[in-house]
């Protein structure tokens, strides 16, 4: 949907008015490289990307906010008495927590609002449409309130509100990739200090092709528990040896050669193998990067996929089929699952002049090895939360 057309759906379900109309836009994201580091003390390299939330907002003259989606049915409004709505277990849950973390840090509502969510991020494709959700409301509520616009606090209170308000037990590395992303680079992130920088991804000829694999993600919190417990479970025996050891990630791979031994199940030993591994894939993939070697990059891509079939055993069998079909087409660089596993999405760099023909492929490649319609997203890398300005 154009901006006109919103603009039009706007005024067709609020009517007009003399209020100024604002938009404003926060994308989604895609981790490149470093899964299952957040929580071992370890760097991840997420990108913003060039879809993600638009939302369209505009003062009113009661206290009521009013909420409105084009990609969903469920619409409220409700003012402070009625703390806004409270929670439901609609989607209207992640902007109503915004609120009640802007309210904490003092940045309470002064006056009513008419808002519109429009989303480009697919639902359940593990492209945190629900930090973009999060991240463009908090940016857009702190802009009309005229209160401090922190692109880290931004991202913290939006995890809060997802943590707290929302029940979802969620990382920050997707809202801080959707209020910090650059255009044309990658966040390297300590996700336990915040400390980041940004690192030039200049793509040139090369294409972010993200595809879904339409299948369900029914493992992800169980064994997403159960890899956490085995990371600890390394962690604790390798204390025994260096107790000053706070995360795994904390070893260089030459480190943990001459300690894994002390890790008595090879299961265990396996997991944190990949952990320490996977750290030091990040380093060497910013290294590259800041190179603009983006070979060295493609192949660091498909070592952390094979890491994370044989070592952490997060992928399955459709994961594993995508990025294959994705390797065994020319004009790959590499190609890699992302997120948490089970389900979801593959990353891969492809050369734009083989991208339709790569695309064409492996559809038919991955269909006829699962039984099911992949679907496929082509994008660059954008710009993190801001006000679209000049379009109205």
């Amino acid at each position: 949907m154009n901006l006109e057309s919103l603009v039009s759906t706007f005024h067709s379900k609020y009517g007009t008015s003399d209020a100024p109309l604002r938009m404003f836009n926060a994308p989604g994201r895609v981790n490149l490289i470093g899964e299952h580091l957040d929580y071992n003390g370890g760097y991840v390299l997420p990108a913003a990307l060039e879809f993600g939330t638009t939302l369209l907002i505009r003062e009113r003259k009661d206290n009521q906010v009013a909420f409105a989606s084009t990609n969903l049915p469920y619409e409220a409004a409700a003012g402070p008495e009625e703390s806004y709505g409270g929670k439901t277990g609609e989607w209207t849950d992640y902007p109503v927590g915004v609120i009640v973390e802007l309210e904490k840090l003092g940045c309470s509502l002064t006056k009513g609002y008419e808002l519109l969510y429009h989303g480009d991020i697919p639902n359940g494709a593990g492209l945190s449409s629900s930090a973009s959700i999060e991240v463009v409301t908090a940016y857009a509520f702190m802009s009309m309130e005229g209160c401090d616009r922190d692109p880290v606090e931004i991202a913290k209170l939006s995890q809060r509100a997802e943590n707290q308000f929302v029940g979802v037990n969620s990382g920050i590395m997707d809202q801080f990739a959707v209020a910090n992303g650059r255009s044309n680079h990658a966040i390297l992130l300590m996700c336990d200090t915040l400390e980041y920088d940004l690192v030039p991804f200049e793509t040139g000829s090369y294409k972010i092709v993200i595809a879904n694999t339409n299948k369900r993600r029914g493992l992800v919190d169980s064994k997403y528990n159960e890899r956490r417990s085995e990371c600890d479970s390394a962690l604790e025996q390798l204390q025994g040896t260096r107790p000053e050891l706070n995360y795994l990630a904390q070893l260089t791979p030459e480190q943990f050669q001459e300690l894994q031994g002390v890790i008595e199940d090879e299961t265990v030993r396996k997991r944190a193998q990949h952990v320490v591994e996977e750290n030091q894939r990040v380093l060497d993939s910013v290294a590259a990067l800041k190179e603009n070697n983006l070979q060295a990059f493609g192949s660091f891509m498909n070592d952390s996929h094979a890491s994370l079939r044989h070592l952490y055993e997060v992928t399955g069998d459709e994961l594993d089929v995508m990025v294959e079909e994705f390797q065994r087409q020319e004009g790959t660089l590499g190609a890699r699952m992302t997120g948490a596993g089970f389900g979801g999405c593959t990353v891969a760099l492809v050369h734009e002049d083989h991208v339709e023909q790569v695309i064409a492929e492996v559809a038919v490649g991955y269909e006829k090895r699962t039984g099911l319609k992949p679907d496929f997203y082509v994008c660059g890398v954008g710009q993190g939360v801001h006000e679209l300005k000049g379009v109205l």
